[in-house]
């Protein structure tokens, strides 16, 4: 979907379309969930603190998240999407992978038909990729937002992965691109001109299958209901903390909340690890993690400490509770990272 909050907000408030908006915490202390297309001209995007925002674009008009409605409609464009297909694998409440493969009819002409049909029943636009794979659909996806789409057919996959810049492969991110660059990298034709295993020899792991997706591989199957792999719970503070005390109160409230989600929704999952993460008041953000299998609050107090350890001085502006489970799906093991 594109700016799919934002996109809904200016639906339900025509007033709101051709001016800049936000979507997200309404103090300056908030953070953007989103951002719509004219407020990213100005350089807003989602996860940006709300007074940075307001910094690059003054008129930026930040409006209340709704999650109620935008679980509505996601569920309404996830019904049309289970009308061609069973193999529906949701990554988020906009985002999800369709695989049309068994479909009789071709692949570009049914992303059409969903395209019109989402547009008809819910008055909001949808991209669409439509490739061989998920890693090329996801990369084709955001070739022709706002409310087009773009196929890579199989026979063009070499040469579209060619030009392709490495910072387009989800995984990639700056420090990744920044390092890759120093190697004199910057393409994934470039990169696949070095030897795999001299990329084994400096990344480890991770240049493999880097290696692997700078040629479009992928065989991660579409998995409907695909388990996630952690389960999280964080709050922006109105006032920094800047005490272990404090810190440790808003650490057991939140994870009583966190208690009672994997009670009602994750009862079956093996927990892996805990995490406990913050922000401190110079945004850097720090996370501290151990393997255990079980809610343990003596644990999550060290782990808080060994966090905050790191602070600097500077006090607490976010703390953050988590667990993660052990991967169901052997196929999960393969992802590099992916940010989908």
């Amino acid at each position: 979907m594109d700016c799919f909050y934002a996109a809904i907000e200016e639906r339900d408030h025509p007033e709101l379309r051709g001016r800049p908006v936000g979507v997200g915490g309404r103090s300056r202390r908030g953070v953007l969930t989103t951002a719509n297309y004219e407020a990213r001209k100005f350089g807003c995007h989602s996860a940006m603190p709300v007074f940075m925002a307001l910094e690059k674009c003054p008129q930026l008009l930040i409006v209340p998240t709704r999650f109620e409605v935008y679980k509505r409609d996601s569920a309404q464009i996830r019904r049309i999407f289970r009308s061609f297909t069973p193999l529906v694998e949701p990554l988020s409440l906009d985002e999800a992978f369709l695989d049309v493969s068994h479909h009789g009819e071709p692949a570009t002409r049914i992303a059409q038909r969903i395209r019109e049909w989402i547009r008809e029943e819910t008055g909001l636009t949808a991209s669409a990729g439509i490739a061989p794979n998920k890693l090329i659909a996801k990369i084709a996806s955001d070739w022709r937002k706002p409310d087009g789409q773009f196929t890579v057919p199989p026979a063009k996959v070499e040469a579209f992965m060619w030009e392709l810049p490495l910072k387009k492969i989800p995984g990639v991110g700056q420090k990744m691109a920044a390092r890759l660059a120093e190697y004199g990298v910057e393409t994934c034709g470039e990169y696949r001109a070095v030897d795999k295993f001299e990329w084994v020899r400096r990344l480890g792991g991770a240049g493999a299958e880097l290696y692997e997706r700078c040629w479009g591989r992928d065989e991660r199957p579409v998995v409907p209901h695909s388990p996630r792999k952690s389960l999280s719970i964080e709050n922006t503070f109105s006032e920094n903390l800047d005490s272990m005390d404090a810190l440790e109160r808003e650490m057991w409230t939140l994870l009583d909340e966190l208690a009672g989600k994997l009670g009602a929704r994750h009862t079956a999952r093996q927990i892996r690890a805990l995490v406990v993460t913050l922000k401190f008041a110079d945004f850097r953000r720090t996370t501290a993690e151990r393997a255990h299998p079980v809610l343990d609050r003596g644990l999550f107090r060290e782990l808080l400490a060994e966090a905050n350890s790191r602070s600097e001085g500077k006090p607490v502006r976010l703390l953050g509770v988590g667990v993660r489970f052990f991967d169901l799906s052997p196929n999960e093991q393969m992802e590099l990272e992916l940010s989908l």
